[in-house]
Order: structure tokens, then sequence, then C-alpha cells
């Protein structure tokens, strides 16, 4: 029955546990509450104790909510308190995690296996060591024993009577109860109980008694301490009443008349400083009525300077002073009305400068003002003030074209201003002349305002150097002041400490020490600065004086290109970084400066190229236009030292649609050349025989014309180029002179060099295949209306072709020694050219031998070997030949004429040979062999007797077929 009221067994910590943990947490040493064990268990009369309580429970409210042996919930119980959302669900596996099993274990197990087996291995071999006393486990041991004894519940810190449930499992009701007449048995249960609790009274006071018998030492000798610090206390307080009564007296007999004299010195310098201050004050109210006297004579500078070193004055020895309190804000007004008032001034200074009459000269215009105003604008950082000169420069180049347009066009009688109201459309009524004399005057004026523009930022680039100049030699001057400052260090030591053993104070030896050293800077400064003022004697004293002169602005003298005076003080708050990129503006400036003028000129051309003005230039024309612009590229880059590409461009483009325009109007001209092109070789003028004689040396160039009276010459028949005659058609005499022409404009307009290549290039291709197509396809049967197409026609467009080829080689190094050496791959067009011009010739020169060789077949085809001799045949094929000498003799020369006859003559023997063959005619002296021999002898004969054949070879062995 016991045994039933027994709780669960508490785990026991292990007795080594006492010298780690020195306190034991009271709350582990309370047992689980036991019901009071029945005094005769024989018979139970206890009826309480089975009654389950809440220290009966085995199980906590999470465990049974999470039962995995429940089938389902009691859901009405649980959603009536916890709400509707208590029910059961299904948690839906993540698709990011996988499923582990035990083969995710199974490298931690083999690298964790054999650890495990070397550390049982070392457990075995070396057991742990009992080092602990035993004595002492034994008595903690007996202690914890005895104190287990003691129901948990006489431990709990809450452990209070007046709660029912303690009191009642402390003092059970059921031993008290008398009813059955079970007295004796009540009052033997009370004595039990009543000993019971004496016993774990006596277990507790034990254990206390225990406790406290440990630590009586340190008791005994806190008790010990506190006695010795009361009688410590009490001498210490004695000392400090003698000390003070003997301070009293040295203070009274010693101390009191010198710190008076003290005081009256200190209170003497108070007054010298309060009367410097009121100085001070007086000149200071005077600050405002000296800057607007200052504003009224334009000094910027001063009045800056002036306002600074006032404000200076009112942060340093002024500061709190109520009557300056709105001093300062009014000089930040009056410093910002001074920003404004510089910002117009140098407007306006921008705007008489730029917009005087521009009559050549480049000279600044009041130089000092303008050094003034930059000087003051670098110094209060408004460096915007280069954006106001490039507008105002945009607005003078508008304006200087405006004017001058208005100039011309006032000149000008023919145009009627109230017609024609609009600037522009008064412009595009002149011609060429007027309109390349007004761009002229244009460019004329743009360089002197540019030169004037480039003066004028000069001055600014000298003053911005100036500054910067100044900047690093004030760093190089705070170098060897600190280095100095160094130096003084050390004997200043020496001083302070000596002074220390002698009495004095340490922080008068500091001041002196410090004016000392002010006073050497203040020395050495006036030396470096002798512009600089010395200080007034009326208005501060001595000490503020040097402090005030130490502060002063030290200036540095130097001259701008005009001669000018530049003094740069040292308060420019503009840090090198800056300046260098104000000094690079600058040149950037200058550069826009020709931009603009490019740009406004840019507009100005494509004003007049509106109505297709520019693209009818004639080539002369044009070329004076592209060399006044060249002209006036050429001057900008040099005054701004970087070329603008604007106009550039724009030249480039009207140079490309005159190129165009060009091309087209010449392959127009050729293509109506070559449609009324009969083929009949032409004379030669005179004007085109100089042509060619002017390209003899290798130099292609349009000669001048002549007077009147060498125009009166004969026309020759041919053209004699280089000793050789040259019969050609008039179409070819103009292709030269157009090709001359091509040449001419590359050397007047050198950038067309390109685009003139591709189109000389494309206008040979174009005569060559037009040529051919007329001729050798025969095109001009229809276009011209020939009757047929003649040997003559033939050789004459031969002889034209080798004409032309002739002079590309002159041609190819004309752009060679124009074209830049990585576009002389350009040149391989010439080298295709040539080879076309040459397969055109040799390709007439086959039409020739088909000629000849189509009438050999039908003549010799009807050769027969008879009388008379010679023969009608060989009398028609001589007659034939005779009419083929006299069509080209006269046209190619004769080494080509001799070379054609031998093709032919080759063709010749091969139909008679072929033609002897078929009539079965042998080489075998007989009357067939006679005749035929007679015949090809008279061949023979009459082709020797024409001129310029005698010498060729015309061996007629070969047409015998060698039988027996």
């Amino acid at each position: 029955m016991a045994s039933s009221h027994r709780s669960s067994p508490v785990p026991q910590g292990s007795s080594s546990d006492v010298f780690f943990k020195k306190e034991v947490d009271s709350a582990k040493l309370i047992r689980p509450v036991q019901s009071l064990p029945d005094v005769c268990p024989k018979e139970p009369t206890v009826t309480d104790q089975h009654r389950w309580t809440v220290y009966h429970s085995k199980v906590n409210l999470p465990a049974a909510l999470n039962d995995p042996t429940l089938a389902k919930r009691e859901s009405d119980f649980f959603t009536k308190t916890w709400g509707l959302d208590f029910v059961d669900t299904e948690v839906t596996p993540s698709l990011y995690l996988p499923q582990i099993n035990k083969e995710h274990f199974l490298a931690y197990q083999q690298e964790i296996s054999q650890r495990e087996k070397i550390h049982e291995r070392c457990k075995n071999i070396c057991p742990p060591k009992d080092t602990f006393d035993r004595t002492l486990l034994h008595i903690h041991d007996k202690s914890r024993t005895d104190l287990e004894q003691v129901p948990k519940i006489f431990m709990k810190p809450d452990f209070a009577l007046d709660d029912s449930l303690t009191f009642n499992s402390v003092l059970p009701w059921s031993h008290f109860n008398t009813a059955g007449g079970k007295g004796n048995r009540d009052a033997a249960s009370s004595k039990l109980l009543q000993e019971k609790l004496s016993h774990y009274l006596d277990i507790v006071e034990v254990n206390i008694a225990h406790q406290i018998s440990l630590r009586s030492e340190a008791f005994f000798h806190a008790m010990t301490s506190q006695h010795e610090l009361q009688d410590y206390l009490k001498k210490t307080s004695q000392a400090v009443k003698m000390l003070r009564d003997k301070i009293a007296q040295i203070d009274k007999v010693m101390c009191e008349g010198s710190l008076h004299i003290l005081r009256l010195a200190l209170t003497r310098n108070n007054c010298v400083k309060v009367y410097n201050k009121l100085k001070l004050m007086a000149t200071v109210h005077q600050t405002q009525p000296t800057v607007q006297v200052l504003l009224s004579t334009s000094e910027f500078v001063g009045a800056l300077d002036l306002i600074a070193t006032t404000q200076e004055v009112l942060q340093q020895e002024l500061q709190g002073i109520h009557s300056f309190r709105h001093l300062g804000s009014q000089l930040c007004e009056l410093e910002k009305l001074i920003d404004k008032m510089m910002i117009a001034e140098f407007s306006t200074y921008s705007h008489s400068d730029l917009n005087r009459p521009l009559d050549g000269e480049c000279q600044v215009l009041e130089e000092e003002r303008l050094v003034s105003l930059v000087f003051g604008l670098l110094k209060q950082r408004k460096l915007n003030f280069l954006e106001i000169y490039g507008e105002e420069m945009l607005i003078t180049a508008k304006n200087i074209i405006k004017e001058r347009v208005i100039n011309k066009v006032s000149q000008i009688e023919e145009i009627d201003t109230d017609i024609v109201v609009k600037l522009a459309d008064q412009m595009r009524m002149l011609n060429f002349p007027q309109w390349i004399d007004l761009l002229k005057d244009i460019f004329s004026k743009f360089t002197v305002f540019l030169q004037r523009v480039k003066a004028t930022l000069n001055i600014i680039h000298s003053v911005v150097l100036s500054v910067l100049d100044k900047n690093q030699r004030t760093r190089e001057l705070e170098e060897m002041s600190q280095q100095r400052r160094a130096t003084k260090d050390s004997p200043l030591d020496t001083e302070v400490a000596y002074l220390t053993h002698e009495g004095l104070f340490i922080s008068d030896a500091f001041g002196e020490a410090e004016l000392a050293a002010a006073a050497v800077d203040t020395t050495s400064q006036r030396n470096m600065s002798p512009n600089s003022e010395p200080c007034s004697s009326d208005s501060v004293s001595e000490p503020e004086c040097t402090d005030s002169s130490s502060s002063k602005e030290q200036t540095s003298a130097s001259a701008t290109p005009g001669g000018v005076e530049i003094i740069v003080s040292e308060d420019m708050r503009l840090t090198d970084l800056e300046l260098g990129k104000l000094a690079s503006n600058i040149q950037e400036l200058l550069c826009s400066a020709s931009d603009i003028c490019h740009d406004r000129a840019v507009k100005f051309l494509m004003s007049r190229a509106k109505d297709g003005f520019l693209e009818k230039l004639n080539s002369t024309e044009f070329i004076a236009l592209s060399r006044l612009m060249e002209t006036f590229i050429v001057d900008t880059e040099q005054i701004c030292g970087r070329k603008s590409t604007s106009l550039l461009g724009a030249l480039q483009s009207q140079a490309n649609k005159f190129v165009n325009r060009f091309h087209e109007e010449r392959r127009t001209k050729l293509s109506l050349l070559l449609d009324n092109e009969r083929w009949k070789q032409a004379d030669v003028p005179a004007e085109f025989q100089d042509l060619v004689d002017s390209i003899a040396d290798g130099k292609i160039a349009l000669p001048e014309k002549k007077p009147v009276a060498a125009e009166g010459r004969k026309a020759a028949e041919v053209l004699v180029v280089g000793g050789h005659q040259y019969a050609v058609v008039g179409t070819v005499l103009l292709l030269i002179r157009i090709i001359l022409e091509y040449c001419q404009c590359v050397d007047n307009i050198p950038s067309v060099t390109t685009d003139m290549l591709t189109r000389l290039t494309d206008l040979l291709k174009y005569f060559n295949s037009r040529s051919c197509q007329l001729v050798l396809g025969a095109g001009a049967l229809q276009v011209v209306g020939l009757k047929t197409i003649t040997t003559k026609n033939l050789a004459l467009s031969s002889r034209c072709l080798q004409l032309i080829v002739h002079y590309i080689p002159v041609i190819r190094a004309h752009f060679e020694a124009r074209l830049p050496p990585k576009q002389w791959s350009m040149l391989r067009h010439f080298d295709h050219i040539t080879k076309d011009y040459h397969d055109h010739i040799a390709e007439i020169s086959a039409k020739l031998v088909a000629i000849m060789d189509s009438l050999f077949d039908k003549l010799l085809s009807k050769y027969e070997v008879k009388a008379p001799v010679p023969s009608p045949c060989f009398r028609n094929i001589c007659k034939q030949m005779t009419k083929m000498h006299e069509a080209i003799f006269d046209l190619l020369p004769e080494e080509q004429t001799q070379m054609l006859f031998l093709r032919i003559n080759a063709s010749y023997k091969l139909h008679l040979k072929k033609q002897l063959a078929h009539l079965n005619v042998i080489n075998d002296g007989g009357p067939q062999n006679g005749l035929v021999t007679a015949d090809v002898a008279f061949y023979t004969g009459n082709l020797q007797a024409l001129k310029g054949l005698k010498d060729l070879d015309l061996n007629m062995a070969e047409i015998w077929e060698q039988k027996r």
C-alpha cells in the first residue's frame, strides 16, 4: 500500500558535482510531494491518498495533443477552445528537401567509426583517475542523504501553508479524524507526524550549522577588519583637520596679497583688451560704407577682400557681440549682390569686347578691367562665367553673318529689298562672284573674331595659371612653417620643465612662447611681402596688430601677356584640380569658338544650297569655293590648335555631290558621243595635240588656252603620242580631255581623290564595254544607222583602245602620288581595266582574222585545179587581201599589221591544204602540181607586193601533203 504512494525515482547526481557547482539550485533538491506513510499499514485508514492530483501527471499537454496512438483528435473539445481551424492537416512534403534515408549517413558512419574505435581503445587503456578527497565526498553524500529525507514540498520557493493543497499535503486531515472511536490511533498518528516534522527541522538545522561552520573563519575576519577600518578613519579625520588649519594660515599670510595683485593685473589687461575690441568694432562698423564706395568705382576685388576680412574678424575676434549679430548676414547678402554685379559686369564686358568693329585689331579691350573681373569671379568660385562668354560668342557669330549679308545685299542695286523681304531670299539672289565675295568677307571677319577671342582667353588663362602657381607656393610655405614649428617644440618643452621647477605657472609659459612665435612669423611675413600695409597703431594694440597682420592676405605679382600686373591673394578657395579643369575649359572654349564659326558657316552654305545653287557650280567655281573653305579651315586650326570638322564635313558633302554631278555629266556626255559615233577616222585639232603634248613628261594638267592666232593651225590626220601615230575617232579625243579633267579636279580638290578614282575607273569601263557593244557587237548598226561594221571600223576601234591603254599607267601614277599609302589598294582597278582593254583589242584582232577565215573557207571550197593560171579563185583572194591591207595599214602600226597578216596567212594555208587534200592533189611534179604552184606563187607575189609586208615569211611548203 505504501509502495503505491511512492513517486517516480529521481536521478541522483554524481558525488563529484559539488566541486563544480558551489551553489545547488534549491528547486532541484525538492523532491515530488509524497503522501505520509500510514502508521498502521495493515489497516488502510487514509482514504484521501487515492485522490489524483496534478503531481501524478506523467504526460504534458503537448505530448497529449501529439499522441501518435490517437486515431482522431477530439475535434469538438479543441475547436470549442481554440477555433475551427484546429483540425488535422496533412503536411505536404517540400519539393526542395530530399528524402532522407540510411544511405545519407553511410559516409558519416564510415568517417566516425575509426575515431570511435580509437576512443574506446584509449578509454580502456587510460581509465579516469579519481583525484577527489574521499572524506569530503563522504561528508557531502551523508548531508545530501539527510536532506533527501526532507520532502521536496518544503524546499519550494513558493511554499505557503495558506494554500489548501499545500496544507493538506503537509497536515492531512485523515490523521485527526476522531470518528469511529479511534482516538488512540489518531493521537498516535499526530504524535508520529510531529516527531517527523521535528526530525525534518533537525536535519535542516544541522545542515545550516554545518554550512555556517564552513564559513566561520571569513565571518570573524570580516568583523575584525571592520573595527580596524573605523580606527583608521578616525586617525585620517584628525590629520585632515590639522592640514586644513595649516593651509588656512599659509593662505592668510602668504597668498592673499599676491593674488590680489595678480587680480588687478588681470583686470588691467582685460580693460586694455576691451578698449582694443571697441576700437576694432568701430573699424568694423565702417565696413559697409567702405564697401559701397569700392563698388561705386567697380573695385569688386577690394570690396570682396574687405568683406572677407571683416567676416574673419567677426568670427574670430568679435564673435558673440550683440550689436554685430546682423552684420554677418548683411555682409553675406552684400557678397551675393557683388557676385550678381560681377556676373552682370562680365556679361557687359563680353558683349562690348566681342561686338566692337572687326577692323583687324586683336588687342584686348580694357585688359585691367578683365583681369579684375576674372580674379573676382575666381575668388567667389563663380566658374560659370565661361558659359556666359560662350553664349555671347554664339550670338556674336550670328550677328557677324547677318551684318555681312545686309552690307553685301545693300550694295547690289538689282535686289529690291521692298519686294524680297527675307534676308535669306535676298542672299539667294546673289550670283556666284557676289556670293563668293560675301563668303570671303565672312571668313575674314570670323578669323579676326577668333583672334580676339583667343587674346581674351589668353588673359583669362594667365590669371588662372597665376592663381595655380600661388597655390603651389602657399603649400610650400606651409610645409616650411611646419618644419620650423617642429624645430621649436623641443626648446619649448625644456623651458616648460624649467619654469615648473621654479614655481611659475605653466600656462603663462605657454602663452609667452606662443606670443614669441607669432611675432617671429609676423616678421618673416613682412619681409616676404613688402607690398603688405603695416598695422595702424590707433586701431588695435600691439598684440592685436600682430594677430591681424598674420591673417592679412599675402599677395604675389605676375603679369598677363598684355603686360598688366596680376596681384594674387592667398585667400583663393579654389583647389588645384578645379584650376586645372578651368584652364582646360578655357582651351575647350577657344575650340568651341572655332566650332561655332564653322557651324554658322555651314548653315550659311546650306541656306544658299537650298535651291541647288552649289550643285550647279562648274568645276572652276567649285574649286574656288573649295580652296576658300580649306584656307579658312587651316587658318582656324592655326588659331585654335584643333581642326573643326563641321565645315570640313560640309565641304566633303558638297564635294561628293559635285563629284557625282561631275561624273554624271561626263558619263552622259560620253554616252551621247558614243551613240552618235560613226567610227570613222577624225581629224585631230591642234588644241588636242597640245593637250597630249602637255602630258608628255608624265604630269597631267590641262594646258592654258593659247591665243586666237595659235588656234588657226590646221588639224592633223593622226594624233602623235610619244613618236607613235594614232588614228582615232572624235569620241576618244574628247574622252582624253575628260580624263584630264578628272585628274585636274583631283589636284584642285584633294579630298575627292578616292571618289574621283572610282568614278574615272567607272568611266573607262563604260567606254570599253560600250565601244565593244557598238563595234564588235554591231550595236552601231541600229544606234547610228551604219550599213555594216567594216574592217576599218574594227581597226579604228582597236587603235582607240590602244591609245587609252597607253595613258592608263600615267593616270595610275598621278593618283598614286595623291593617295595615302593605306589606300593604294584601290589602284588595282587600273590593272583590271588594262586587262579588259587588252582582251578587247585581242577580240578585235581575232574578229579581223575570222572575217578573212570565213572568206577563205567560202572561196577555197570552190577551188578547182585547172587553167587558166592564175585561177579566178586566187585572183579574188588576192583582191580581198589587198582591200584588207588598204583598210588597216593606215590605222594600225606596221608591226601589228604584219602580225595580223601572219595569222591571216596561216588561216589561208590551212584552208588551201584542206582543199588540196580534198582534191587529192599531191606534190608529185605533175600538171596539177604545177597549176597549184603557179596559183600559190601568184598569191605570194601579190601579198609581198603590199606595203609593209615585204619581209613577211610566207612559206607555202606546208600546204602539200607529204605523199609518195
